[in-house]
């Protein structure tokens, strides 16, 4: 099986050279004249030393660059799945483009000048840990009147800029219920113009966690990812590395997106918040060094995975 694997490597990326256990080629990513990409066919990792493009499923590479008899033949030897007909059953489910408008009383707390009603806002984001960075790139702002009065505001824009949903969340007791959100679907990319999809993308449940996790973390907006998922559907179209962080007492639903992710043959890691209620109560590094721990889920250790956390 090696053998084939690397005769259809060599058609994907050119001739290559042996180093140790590991083979040398081109890099289809970032086009450097030397052989960068090293890729180890036992265990399925490349990683090219000049991009840093990395991962541990060759038929990302396949997929990519490769023709469709060099994926058929990789999908014959290892069982891989037809990611062509997996999109198919996508095709008949897109939804209608979802504009917005801001909430009434909207203002954005990234200007440099922010009215007096707007103190307690910044004060409540200040508590929580939230920089002034964090503010500019999330868009953040807050209502002084209207029927989101009192809540800070965080928007949300897809590909094209425009705006699909927004959250919002009370700083004032009088302002009931904590969370209120746009009046319409979640079916929506959470901020999808500014997520990188040819980098890692992390999953969290909540906004607040996605500005704890890193600008390329995307929020669920619940615990589910169906299907029926813009998310899912773009996961999948981009063939996105995913890492997953949601709240310990969602594990049982944490295990059903898992599951549905390598269905679709995607690489997954899991990443352990440990005894912290959610993403959003931890500090930056704190979560930095879980995702620096995180593990690694195959088809082959997903039952494992099963029954530890049903214990």
């Amino acid at each position: 099986m090696k053998d084939k694997k690397l005769k259809i490597l060599t058609n994907v990326l050119g001739p290559s050279y042996r180093s140790n256990d590991e083979f040398l080629f081109h890099c289809p990513y970032c086009n450097h004249h030397k052989k960068k990409m090293s890729i180890n066919i036992d265990k399925g990792y490349f990683k090219c030393w000049a991009c840093d493009t990395r991962g541990k499923n060759l038929y990302r590479i396949i997929r990519k660059y490769g023709t469709h008899n060099d994926k058929s033949q990789w999908r014959d030897i290892t069982g891989t799945v037809d990611y062509e007909k997996l999109e198919d059953l996508f095709a008949e489910k897109v939804e209608e483009k979802q504009i917005l408008d801001m909430p009434e009383g909207f203002v954005s707390l990234a200007n440099k000048d922010i009215p007096p009603t707007g103190f307690a806002a910044r004060n409540y984001l200040r508590k929580r840990g939230i920089t002034k960075q964090d503010i500019v790139w999330w868009k953040m702002g807050y209502c002084s009147k209207g029927e989101y009065q009192n809540r800070i505001v965080i928007p949300s824009f897809d590909d094209e800029g425009d705006l699909n949903y927004f959250v919002s969340r009370s700083y004032d007791r009088k302002a009931y219920p904590k969370y209120k959100n746009a009046p319409a679907s979640k079916n929506i990319i959470f901020n999808d113009l500014f997520v990188d999809w040819s980098s890692d993308i992390i999953l969290v449940e909540g906004v607040f966690d996605a500005v704890v996790a890193g600008r390329n973390s995307v929020p669920l907006l619940g615990s589910t990812l169906n299907q029926n998922s813009s998310l899912l559907q773009k996961i999948v179209k981009e063939d996105a590395c995913v890492y997953i962080a949601l709240d310990p007492d969602a594990r049982k639903k944490e295990l059903e997106i898992i599951k549905t992710l390598l269905d679709f043959d995607i690489e997954v890691w899991k990443v352990n918040i440990g005894e912290n209620e959610d993403v959003g109560s931890m500090t930056k590094d704190n979560f930095q060094k879980c995702l620096n721990k995180a593990t690694l889920i195959t088809s082959d250790n997903y039952l494992l995975l099963t029954l530890a956390m049903s214990v």
